[in-house]
Order: C-alpha cells, then sequence, then structure tokens
C-alpha cells in the first residue's frame, strides 16, 4: 500500500495542528512520527490512517498489484487507487485510546476482530494469544486485566492482522521492560514488507523506522 498526503492540513476550530503536509509513505518502509506531547502526532496519524478528515488537502490510497510479465521488458507492477471509505481493509492501528471489549476474553475479542479482518494465516488465535504472553489469562475477562496486559491485547490485534499498514500510536504505552522487548520482538517478525508508520517520542518505539517526520515542520 501506498499512502499519499497533498497539501493535508487539519484543524481545530482555528488552530492549525498541521498545515501543508506532501508525503508518500509507501509499503516496505516504515517511518515514525515525533514531536512533543500535544503536539498533533496523533491527529496526523489519525489522517494517514483515514479515521479523521482533513481540513484541506487530500489523503489518497493505492495498492500495488501483481507484476505483469513481459517479453520485452522486465517485470512491471501497476497500482490501482482505494477508495477511502475501503481504505480501513489493508490498515490496522493500535493506539491507547482504542477501547477494548471488556466483557470479552481475550479468545473471545480476537475471535469478533477477526470476521471483520482476517489475522495472517500460518498462526492461530491460541497462538496469538501465546506469542503475547497471554495464555494464563485467555478465558479471563478483559476488564481485570492490568494496562499491560490490555496494551498487549492491542498489539495483537493489529500487528498479527493480515494488513499491508500498520499504524501505531505509542505502541508501548503501560508496557514494561519485558512488553517492550515483546513489541521489539514482533516487529522485527512480523514488520518486514509492511508500511509502518509509528507515532511517538519514545525512540524504544520507533528505534528501526528508516525516515522521521517532526510534526513540528508542519505548524503554520
Amino acid at each position: 500500500m501506498k499512502i499519499s498526503l497533498t497539501n493535508a492540513g487539519k484543524r481545530f476550530n482555528r488552530e492549525w495542528i498541521f498545515r501543508k503536509v506532501d508525503y508518500q509513505f509507501i509499503e516496505g518502509n516504515s517511518y515514525a512520527i515525533t514531536g512533543p506531547n500535544g503536539s498533533g502526532k496523533s491527529t496526523l496519524l489519525q489522517a494517514i490512517g483515514g479515521a479523521i478528515a482533513l481540513s484541506e488537502g487530500e489523503a489518497t490510497y493505492s495498492i500495488e498489484a501483481p507484476a505483469i510479465q513481459s517479453t520485452q521488458t522486465n517485470p512491471t507492477k501497476k497500482s490501482h487507487q482505494v477508495e477511502t471509505d475501503h481504505a480501513f481493509r489493508q490498515i490496522a492501528i493500535a493506539a491507547p485510546y482504542l477501547e477494548l471489549i471488556e466483557e470479552m476474553s481475550v479468545t473471545e475479542f480476537l475471535h469478533f476482530h477477526q470476521q471483520f479482518k482476517p489475522f495472517l494465516s500460518q498462526l492461530t488465535i491460541p497462538q496469538i494469544i501465546e506469542t503475547v504472553g497471554l495464555t494464563k489469562a485467555a478465558h479471563k475477562q478483559i476488564r481485570f486485566y492490568s494496562s499491560g496486559m490490555k496494551q498487549r491485547v492491542k498489539l495483537a490485534q493489529a500487528i498479527f492482522s493480515n494488513v499491508s499498514c500498520l499504524l501505531l500510536d505509542e505502541p508501548c504505552t503501560n508496557l514494561d521492560a519485558e512488553g517492550i522487548a515483546l513489541y521489539q520482538r514482533l516487529i522485527s517478525a512480523y514488520g518486514g514488507g509492511r508500511l509502518i508508520i509509528v507515532s511517538s517520542n519514545d525512540p524504544q518505539e520507533y528505534s528501526f523506522c528508516e525516515s522521521r517526520i517532526s510534526i513540528l515542520d508542519y505548524k503554520s
């Protein structure tokens, strides 16, 4: 997937959160959106994912088609544009402000999530739960989980979704050192070939990102 922002801006009332963003986010690469707390990193991330509407400019989404073999040239790839309303099918997000269904167990929650966004085919739900260290709590209601356990559930439903784009907003929120190490292992094992965009001011969360974008560069 490729996400393109053209002259993108977002404001609330009279205050511009960001403005004049021209940028392309390309599958197979990872990007970090950095900046102080309250500077608008999460707002930009949500706009990239189509969760909130831009005040000006546009966000467009395209998916690369399989290579076309030619007798005269090397195989070529073509991309086709995806309607904004359907882009969510290729995007998964983990963020502190996204709520879980706390009356469900993690097993029930992941089965529910899978009805809308399938998981990577090589893993079953019990294997996913084991991978994020929640096997002993697999049938306990999420409302009884610690904040760190809830964050592991959020990371699981995003990272293991069979999508080409991952949006991660402060992904290590509420995680201890062991949880942070788990996050880094998950990215290393399952992030390859995807478009990953991390919103954070903590290098532990985005140290793997090749490109860095400061939200302060887009303040009017």
